[in-house]
């Protein structure tokens, strides 16, 4: 469920790998997995657009080694030194595939870093564009992601017309976990939480002001569900 609250390693034993790396192309043949981060410390430039319905993902540095003691001071690549593809090739070819109309968005599983310890799952979105952009003199990947309505059953195919969804800002996020002491306003637990929307987005609730978003544990998130209380 996106908004939900997960540990790191909760997240790997979800998506049954050990996620080290930030980009996961075609995790289980069927979905990829994106780690992201607005804090003022992340090392990429990803950012929002579209009143929170589009991620703009910065493509991935080549590894720093002896070779490359600076990756940020080279263009990042979309193959390996051995002629294979990176994960930006890979995310950049399954974009350009749908581009094309040869292939269906791929669906990617995104989770949000808000601060050490603390991960927020962002939900399913659909890859739809990328491209090679100048950034502080050199050349990157970006790669724009739809965020959509519901958790979509993977061994299905894409839905044609999903509705977009709006994410909730990490600023937000990160007001409300200090307001609410990271724990459930409704029960005072601190497992299984979740940011919820006090009035929902889909009755005209805003994503942009902590005053509209709370903490709830999973059993009263799913009891509120869409009320207004």
């Amino acid at each position: 469920m996106s908004n939900e609250i997960i540990t790191y390693l909760e997240m790997c034993r979800r998506e049954g790998v050990s996620l080290q790396r930030g980009m996961n192309f075609h995790l289980g043949k069927n979905h990829s997995v994106i780690l992201m981060s607005f804090r003022a410390n992340a090392p990429y430039e990803d950012r929002l657009e579209d009143d929170g319905t589009t991620l703009i993902y910065e493509g991935h540095d080549v590894p720093r080694s002896a070779e490359n003691p600076e990756p940020k001071s080279l263009n990042q690549s979309d193959r390996t030194p051995h002629g294979t593809l990176t994960e930006n090739g890979k995310f950049n070819r399954a974009a350009q595939c749908f581009k094309k109309s040869q292939e269906p968005p791929e669906r990617v599983q995104v989770y949000e870093k808000i601060k050490v310890g603390i991960w927020s799952y962002n939900g399913v979105f659909h890859l739809v564009d990328s491209w090679v952009e100048e950034s502080n003199g050199r050349k990157v990947f970006k790669f724009k992601l739809i965020a959509v309505e519901g958790e979509e059953d993977f061994s299905t195919p894409v839905p044609n017309h999903p509705r977009p969804r709006r994410i909730i800002p990490t600023r937000v996020k990160v007001e409300v976990w200090k307001r609410d002491g990271g724990k459930c306003t409704k029960c005072g637990s601190t497992a299984d939480l979740h940011f919820d929307h006090i009035i929902p987005w889909s009755k005209g609730g805003s994503s942009v002001t902590a005053e509209n978003v709370q903490l709830l544990c999973g059993r009263h998130n799913l009891e509120k569900r869409d009320r207004i209380e």
